[in-house]
Order: structure tokens, then sequence, then C-alpha cells
């Protein structure tokens, strides 16, 4: 299902934008993080995606991001040029196509390696979903595919985008929660060329005035309260903490339990708006498989750092890596069996030890991970100063050499706290 937020500038504690995202999808799926490094390309290359082939582009930027283990693209992610982009299901009355084309995640990570500024990142996505189409299996292998929201942002500002099919619009936004429903209505700034005009000969929208876009797509067959409440709850923590906001708040959005400190649904069942958490353990409809939050400084120079969690957040860590360095191989490892070494598996293993009292044992492993969150700020503040050092005298080897080090050590701690709060808990 899925949950983003972000807050542009002056929305920000630091005037720094922020982008955060939970992914939520099937609980046994492995979602490892992936990095590539920028490449250029021959002419006439082509692109394997998750299910087609496309021409490759000249250049491609480096990228880091979550991705399902099966397929090509990227839940979510950041670029080189600190361009975040997180993708989201939406329930169009458009019924899907039947012939595979480009998914959701292959787009999020398309904008990422093909944009430099999320206008850019917008464009990209939006001339490739026009050309092929989102259809394909999606959330498993063998199952059907669906429709697409993105938020995409950059230093300077955020954009929506929705989409139906091969039609999309888009508005520019600067403190927003998003969530599984079409949200943009009559206010949108860019969409497909002959979106007004499809949606009145297809009798979606009949209305003399502009056409709004959620009123016309959005299907009245799927329960409001799937995202009703995730929404309004995500929006009202945003303007809570309205120009207040930094790394830490964010990550507490991404572990909300509608603000109880741990998941207990109750007597709630899947019919129920209070079922379904910002961070998800809602079995079987969804359930947090990976979360990261971003911070897009305006200074591509100065190493910044990205925040990873794996699992449901609120049993988890977040941990600080970096594009600039290398990150750890047990990161990006990660398929069907639990027997890898792999962080995803790791945390698995440590969720699966709570989940009998989650009422009881989440606050333990809060109060742990408390510890070791404040023993690596300290570390990180360290390694950022040495590696701008090092950069600022020309050695741009030895900066990377210094986050890549860093983020060995730390996710080493990492792992080995988290089989012993598995043991602890077991």
């Amino acid at each position: 299902m899925c949950d983003s937020v972000v807050a542009v500038g002056d929305e920000t504690a630091g005037g720094t934008t922020l982008f955060a995202k939970n992914s939520d999808r099937k609980r046994d799926e492995c979602q490892p993080l992936l990095q590539f490094a920028e490449a250029v390309h021959p002419p006439g290359a082509m692109l394997r995606c998750t299910h087609i082939e496309i021409p490759q582009v000249a250049e491609t930027y480096r990228v880091l991001g979550h991705s399902p283990w099966w397929m090509w693209g990227f839940e979510h992610g950041v670029n080189e040029h600190a361009v975040a982009v997180g993708n989201h299901t939406v329930f169009s009355n458009e019924p899907i196509e039947e012939t595979p084309g480009l998914i959701g995640m292959d787009l999020v990570r398309l904008g990422l390696e093909r944009g430099r500024t999320a206008r850019e990142a917008v464009e990209v996505i939006a001339g490739l979903l026009e050309r092929y189409g989102q259809a394909g299996a999606a959330l498993a292998p063998g199952e059907s595919g669906y429709h697409n929201s993105f938020l995409v942002a950059d230093p300077s500002e955020a954009w929506r985008l929705e989409t139906t099919n091969r039609r999309w619009v888009a508005r520019r936004t600067r403190r927003a929660g998003v969530s599984n429903h079409y949200e943009i209505a009559a206010d949108w700034e860019i969409g497909a060329r002959d979106l007004e005009r499809f949606a009145r000969a297809e009798g979606y929208w009949t209305n003399d005035e502009r056409l709004d876009v959620a009123a016309a797509f959005r299907n009245p067959h799927v329960p409001s309260h799937l995202t009703s409440g995730r929404r309004s709850r995500s929006q009202a923590l945003l303007d809570a903490a309205a120009g207040r906001h930094d790394v830490a708040s964010f990550q507490r959005v991404l572990r909300d339990h509608a603000g109880a400190e741990a998941w207990n649904p109750g007597d709630a069942t899947p019919g129920d708006e209070a079922y379904f958490t910002l961070c998800a353990h809602s079995e079987p409809v969804q359930w947090t498989t990976a979360s990261l939050v971003a911070p897009l400084p305006r200074a591509s120079d100065v190493p910044w750092p990205v925040w990873v969690s794996f699992g449901t957040p609120c049993t988890g860590i977040f941990v600080p890596v970096y594009l600039h360095g290398v990150i750890p191989a047990v990161l990006a490892r990660g398929g069907e069996s639990s027997e890898e070494e792999s962080a995803w598996w790791v945390f698995r293993r440590l969720q699966d030890a709570a989940a009998p009292d989650l009422s009881r044992n989440t606050p333990i492993l809060r109060a742990e991970w408390a510890k070791l969150e404040a023993e690596l700020e300290g570390q990180r503040v360290e390694t950022e100063e040495a590696a701008r050092a090092a950069a600022l005298y020309g050695d741009e080897d030895g900066a990377r050499r210094q986050l890549t080090d860093f983020m060995s050590r730390s996710v080493t701690q990492v792992l080995e706290r988290a089989g012993e709060l598995a043991a602890k808990l077991a």
C-alpha cells in the first residue's frame, strides 16, 4: 500500500527538504537495499526492466533504493542530485491494461536514474508511462498490476504525480502526506495532453467545470477506510510540527501506530479503519517491509546521509547510509530464502521474535535501539567531518573510504545487536 511524507524548505527546522516513505507489501517479501553507480551507455543500448526492455539513455545517475528481491525497480530511493522518489498504489475506475509495461517500481528507479531535479524526474516518469504503460505483475510474480501515484522531491520543491494507465496529472506541494488514493482535484498544474478529453469521453467527468481528477478517477468500490485513516494521521502529524520537522520527527511518523507506542489492533479487523496504521502490521492487506528517510541538501558536494530501515520500523532501527560511499554487501543481499546472509532477513527474524507480544516487546526494542542510535549519531557526525575535510583537500577517494568504513562498522554493530535482541525475546 505505502505512505510517504514530505516537507520542503521552511516547513523543516533546518530549511532542508525532508522525504520519507514506508514500503508496505507482503510480509515475506524480502526488500534489500541496492546501490548503482553513475554510468555512460553506448548508442543503441537497451535496458531490461522487470517485464519489458526499453532503450537506455546516454547517461544515468548514481542511485540508492529499496528493491523487492524479484524486480528491477525501486519502491523508493534517492540519487546523487538529491532527488527522492517513492510510489503508491491508487485505485482507478479504469481497468489496468493487460499488456505488460513499466511497473511503478521501475518508474521510480528510472526517474532517479534520469532526473536531475524533481521536475525532470516527473517528466521522465510521465513520458515513459505514456509510451509503455504500467501493467504487469507488481505485487508478486504472476499477479496483476496496479495504477500508481508518486511523490517526487528535491532540495527546492516536491511534486505529487497521479496516474491511470497511460495518463497522468501532477501538482506541487510543500507539506504533505501521500497514501493510496487519488487526491489531486481541479488544482492540478500539468497533465497528459488528452486527460480531460478522455475523462469526459469515458463518462468519468460530466461536469462543465475543470476536471477534478480525484472525483473523476477514484474507484468508489474500493473501501476508503484502507487509506483514509493513514492519510489523515500523517497529515495531522506533519501539520502539528510545521516548521520544526527533522529526521527524527519523520522517523516517528513512519513508526506511528495512531499515537500508541506499539501495534495493538484490539478487536479491529481488516474491515475497520483502526486496523491500518502508518507502520503497517495489517496482514493480509499490507505489511511495512522497508523504510527510508532522506534529507535533500542543496550542497551536493557535502556528504549527506540517508536513513534506512528493514521490516517494520517500530521494531527496527534507522541506519545512516551514503550514496558517496559503498554500502555493505549484506544490505544488498536477500531473496526468498531466510537462510541467506541478509540484513533484511535478520530484521525479519527480530520481528518474528517480538510478534507474540508487541505491546510488551516494542518498548523494549525501542529503548535498546535508542542507545545504539545515540552512539551511531556521534560516530556519524565525526565521520562526516573527516570526509568533508578529506574532500576539501582534494582527497575524494579518502572521503569515500571514510564513509564506506563507517557504514561497514555501523551495520556490523546493528546486525549483531539485532541478533542478540531476537535471542533475548525468543
